[in-house]
């Protein structure tokens, strides 16, 4: 490990074992959360203060940058050092924490607070239970989709966004000749280019194919894998992506758009919130459209992550770790500020549609009415297999018309560490 994740790792260890004002009181829960981005932490900041204010239990907050989280968690939890309230998201990254044992069930909780009347059953189907138990509790999701500028559109003539794949061909045509580069990407970091892979798949092969590419029983070779990336590859070749798609990260990549730069960007529903925070107004500056069917006997599917919250398994102070978990679900002032800073969408279906932006609004009707919802491909398969995937998308946006050579190489890494997972999973302990 990098001398400098090192010290990172002992600077947060100590945060939990006896620093800061907060462990001057008895009771306390100490938090550890992604969540450390302007909006995020100043969100979370004020929602901590009126727990704290309501429950009296104090609250020490431990934010972590998004990608560094990635690794401190996974580092901490080897440790058995996760403490009692932990954001994290929903799909193969908790089933890989539940399956080493260091999560703590939360089936008690999720009774006594009678969540299942609060949280629609697909979503806390696909997104709490993990072997027959409920080891994380849902803060938010987001919905990936097309979001663009309509102020692009009309100067390009295009009065109404794409339904049908040769729809969006022809939309990337039109602005492409009155000058504006249709797509925008930012994959410095890798992950936003994971949502071209998921929804190519999902609307040419469908969710089951997708679903056992992600638990190895499907390979990167297979010819449905194949197609998605010849399709991708020829949005590349007709240059339809706006230079810097392999420096720029995602906000880059939002503000492309927002700045005429760009037509539209394929990007969850947290870059409303970044946008609201630029002062842009939904529908007038920015809007949405889901991603255009290919395949018409394909189900209709929306791809999104789960923010949630985990305990871990050796955490003190259990009891104000199950208050704060309860109080971030159940109190609707909480859930609503968050879905507005955030741009997000809540799980308490207690909360009014009302709140949300026309924009937002448009996204939860599209996850109301598709047939499932499914988390992004770093979020679908394990860590290890997830990691090699996202290099795969990353060489491929370097080198795409090499696509077929890349997938082979995937295929022979992603293969032995999803078997090798299967089979640990399913001896004996």
């Amino acid at each position: 490990m990098p001398s400098g994740m090192k010290v990172f790792l002992l600077v947060v260890f100590l945060s939990f074992c006896g620093g800061g004002v907060a462990f001057a009181q008895k009771e306390q829960v100490s938090v550890l959360h992604y969540f450390a981005d302007d909006m995020g932490r100043a969100g979370i900041k004020t929602i901590f203060e009126r727990f704290s204010e309501q429950r009296k239990i104090a609250v020490v907050d431990n934010p972590v940058g998004h990608e560094e989280f990635k690794t401190v968690s996974l580092q901490m939890a080897a440790e058995g050092q996760l403490p009692g309230v932990v954001s994290y998201w929903g799909g193969a990254r908790t089933q890989f924490l539940v399956d080493s044992g260091v999560l703590e069930p939360l089936d008690d909780l999720w009774q006594r607070g009678n969540f299942s009347a609060l949280v629609n059953s697909s979503l806390a189907d696909e997104a709490t239970l993990y072997n027959g138990q409920r080891y994380l509790i849902p803060f938010g999701y987001h919905a990936a989709g097309f979001f663009y500028n309509p102020h692009v559109f009309k100067k390009a003539g295009i009065d109404h966004p794409p339904e049908t794949w040769d729809q969006f061909l022809e939309t990337c045509q039109r602005l492409q000749q009155a000058g504006i580069p249709p797509l925008a990407l930012g994959a410095r970091n890798r992950w936003p280019a994971q949502f071209w892979f998921d929804y190519l798949l999902l609307r040419t092969a469908g969710p089951e194919f997708r679903k056992k590419l992600m638990s190895g029983d499907e390979l990167y070779t297979a010819g449905q894998v194949e197609k998605v990336m010849r399709i991708w590859a020829e949005l590349l070749q007709k240059g339809y992506f706006a230079s810097g798609y392999k420096v720029d990260d995602w906000g880059d990549s939002a503000d492309r758009v927002a700045a005429g730069r760009a037509g539209m960007v394929l990007m969850g529903t947290w870059v409303s919130g970044y946008w609201a925070d630029k002062g842009l107004a939904a529908e007038a500056d920015y809007d949405f459209f889901p991603f255009p069917v290919i395949d018409p006997q394909q189900p209709k599917a929306v791809v999104g992550p789960v923010d949630g919250l985990v305990m871990g398994a050796n955490a003190p102070h259990r009891e104000e770790a199950a208050q704060l978990i309860e109080f971030l679900l159940t109190d609707l002032e909480s859930q609503q500020q968050w879905a507005l800073a955030q741009g997000a969408l809540s799980p308490n279906i207690k909360v009014s549609a009302e709140i949300y932006n026309p924009v937002l609004r448009k996204v939860a009707a599209e996850v109301e009415n598709a047939e499932s919802f499914v988390f992004n491909y770093d979020l679908a398969t394990t860590p290890p297999a997830a990691e090699q995937g996202l290099m795969l998308f990353s060489n491929f946006l370097a080198d795409p018309q090499n696509y077929q050579q890349l997938l082979r190489n995937t295929d022979s890494l992603v293969g032995p560490v999803l078997r090798a997972r299967k089979k640990d999973a399913a001896s004996p302990r």
